[in-house]
């Protein structure tokens, strides 16, 4: 666990980004707003991974999901939060699904040109057998 309650703090990088995509152009906030609004985001997470744990423990797990974290937003009486939550989890385990075929796809597109790749090559080894074994004939040929 952190050592010191500031280790607990979102970066500030995040936050400014939050906010200002929160907001409309041309509305500033103070450094000590941001301040705030860091500390309470920092809460809520907090808040939200204790509850989520909870019902982990409840579950007999040690991890944590995407269920518990529902659950916890429920708990905390977030419910609004929960459907647009639901729908992007779906959409990150999409994007997840789609990168891992991806990935088998590019895996298996590598075997296959390993796979031509160790075929050619044991091709051309065997060219260079029968390039060398000719010659041997021809001399047998001669003598």
């Amino acid at each position: 666990m952190a050592e010191r309650p500031e280790d607990l703090n979102l970066p500030n990088a995040v936050i400014t980004r939050i906010i200002k995509e929160a907001l409309p152009d041309g509305v500033n906030i103070s450094k000590e707003a941001r301040s705030a609004i860091s500390r309470a985001a920092s809460v809520f997470v907090l808040y939200a991974t204790s509850c989520a744990n909870n019902f982990a423990m409840k579950g007999k797990r040690k991890t944590l999901n995407a269920g518990d974290v529902l659950s916890a937003m429920e708990e905390m009486e977030f419910q609004r939060f929960v459907a647009p939550l639901k729908e992007s989890l779906e959409v990150y385990r999409r994007e997840q699904k789609g990168k891992k075929e991806a990935r088998k796809d590019k895996d298996k597109k590598a075997d296959s040109e390993e796979q031509d790749k160790s075929r050619e090559e044991e091709n051309d080894d065997d060219d260079e057998r029968m390039e060398e074994e000719e010659p041997n004939e021809e001399e047998e040929v001669d003598n």
